[in-house]
């Protein structure tokens, strides 16, 4: 696992590799992954770190993992900051198959919103978003693109199906 240039760090109150190994589960069990997924380094709380920081010595600091080649590291910092849906994570789905799958294993024990939007058990939020979407809401006729975005508006997890009838109708 490398560092990329630029390299999302989600702040925990002191879960971070259990969502890191709940993200990597997700992602490698999803249709037609396309990279693997993986949890790398854990770096844990010294006794001087453990004091500054106010956390157990020992205890997981952060973890590194990485989604479909994404890297991304996960920090237990305390309750001092949370989610908000001014970040979230947009997934790209191929099908209605895999816009399924992220909602239901995404969702499982989060919240779910409009438009595709959800925040899972943690509190961070995504956008479980089919590639037709974008496309049919980038339509040169602005009636179609303004009838698919009608019909998304009144949508939890994006249907595909509906969309494209929006589209035509």
């Amino acid at each position: 696992m490398y560092m990329q240039k630029i390299t999302p760090c989600l702040w925990f109150d002191d879960k971070a590799e259990e969502a890191a190994k709940f993200y990597v589960n997700v992602f490698n069990n999803a249709p037609g992954s396309r990279k693997k997924s993986k949890v790398g380094k854990v770096a844990r709380y010294d006794k001087a770190s453990a004091k500054v920081a106010g956390r157990p010595e020992g205890s997981v600091l952060t973890v590194a993992f990485e989604l479909d080649g994404q890297g991304f590291v996960g920090l237990n910092g305390g309750p001092i900051f949370k989610f908000t849906e001014a970040v979230s994570f947009s997934v790209d789905c191929k099908d209605q198959k895999e816009t399924d799958y992220f909602w239901e294993k995404l969702s499982a024990g989060g919240e779910e919103s409009v438009c595709g939007w959800l925040k899972d058990k943690f509190g961070l939020s995504w956008q479980i978003v089919p590639s037709v979407l974008p496309k049919l809401l980038a339509d040169p006729d602005p009636k179609k693109a303004a009838r698919v975005m009608k019909a998304m508006l009144g949508m939890k997890k994006i249907d595909i199906v509906e969309l494209q009838k929006a589209a035509k109708s």
